[in-house]
């Protein structure tokens, strides 16, 4: 049985990517689950769901999201892609770093079991060709690009270390360091989506051309949704002491390779494909070590790539009802 069966969890960010992922899956699991939302209407529609309308910059919200609640995922974050990151940097510090630091210590006071915290392989060091493991995360700056979102991981990171460690009454925290994850229910919106997401779109709608930001030779590991939820799932059930840990495919494929596989498996004949080096490019190769999840929690992903875009490019379609043409 899972520890989850008719405890009370909390997802903070109940209408975002992995928000609404999770959401489903505690539903699978028996859980009772409150969610938070923002500015967006639900996406899981259930009367099994407790949806509270809250603003995470305000400490009475946080503290009124948490109480009772036995288990809390920390999905909640200000997010965008490489343009927003790139040109308003401290839109993704500020506000993040004051909601982290809230709901930590709304959690801690409330007595909640266990807090898991999504982090990001963006707070990482170069690392070149070698696949980055837990360990290097603060051997250097993030790259510079990344330098402010990086280093608003890393303090969050070293929050969840002192609930865990530093105080009397500890609270167990987990860190999940995620690399790219795609899907169903990403953000497919152009101003703020990933690359993965928007280059699915763009197949699946025929652009012509397809535009890809950068050369395309940046090397990603990218998740299925589904196995990063696994993998959250098995970290928040079985990691008892703060002990970050990668959650990744654990193989790289260059944005070029990507997008040729989505064109393949979609069908789309004789697309033209024009990549734009004068756009931002945030990582040139980052690449992610995840024997420790193999090795603590008994992770392995299931999902290999093109299976994974299948999937994704399916759901897109039916969701958004765009027609194969």
């Amino acid at each position: 049985m899972s520890i989850f069966e008719n405890a009370k969890v909390l997802i903070a960010g109940g209408t975002g990517f992995v928000g609404i992922n999770i959401i489903k899956r505690m539903l699978e699991l028996r859980a009772n689950v409150r969610a938070t939302l923002h500015r967006k209407a639900p996406v899981v529609v259930d009367d099994k769901i407790d949806y509270i309308k809250c603003n995470l910059l305000n400490m009475e919200d946080c503290k009124k999201i948490v109480d009772g609640m036995d288990y809390v995922f920390m999905c909640a974050a200000n997010t965008s892609g490489a343009a927003v990151i790139a040109s308003t940097p401290l839109v993704h510090v500020t506000p993040n770093i004051i909601m982290n630091a809230q709901i930590l210590e709304a959690a801690y006071f409330a007595r909640v079991k266990k807090f898991a915290f999504l982090s990001s392989n963006a707070a990482y060091p170069p690392s070149g060709d070698n696949y980055v493991k837990e360990e290097a995360m603060f051997d250097g700056d993030p790259y510079e690009t990344y330098f402010g979102v990086g280093w608003m991981k890393r303090y969050t990171e070293i929050l969840c270390r002192m609930y865990a460690e530093k105080l009397r009454n500890p609270m167990k925290t987990v860190v999940i360091r995620p690399s790219n994850i795609y899907g169903p229910y990403d953000d497919y919106d152009f101003a703020t989506s990933h690359v993965m997401a928007a280059m699915i779109r763009r197949v699946v709608e025929r652009h012509n051309p397809i535009e890809v930001w950068g050369t395309g030779n940046d090397v990603r590991d990218l998740i299925y949704i589904d196995d990063f939820i696994d993998a959250l799932v098995m970290a928040a059930e079985k990691l008892e002491t703060f002990e970050p840990v990668n959650i990744a495919l654990g193989k790289g494929y260059s944005l070029k390779e990507i997008m040729q596989m989505i064109i393949e498996i979609d069908g789309y004949k004789n697309a033209r494909v024009v990549y734009d080096p004068s756009k931002p490019s945030m990582i040139p190769i980052r690449l992610i070590d995840n024997k420790k999840a193999e090795k603590l929690l008994g992770f392995k992903p299931k999902t290999d790539i093109k299976e994974g875009i299948r999937k994704t490019v399916e759901w897109y379609r039916e969701f958004n009802g765009v027609a194969r043409i």
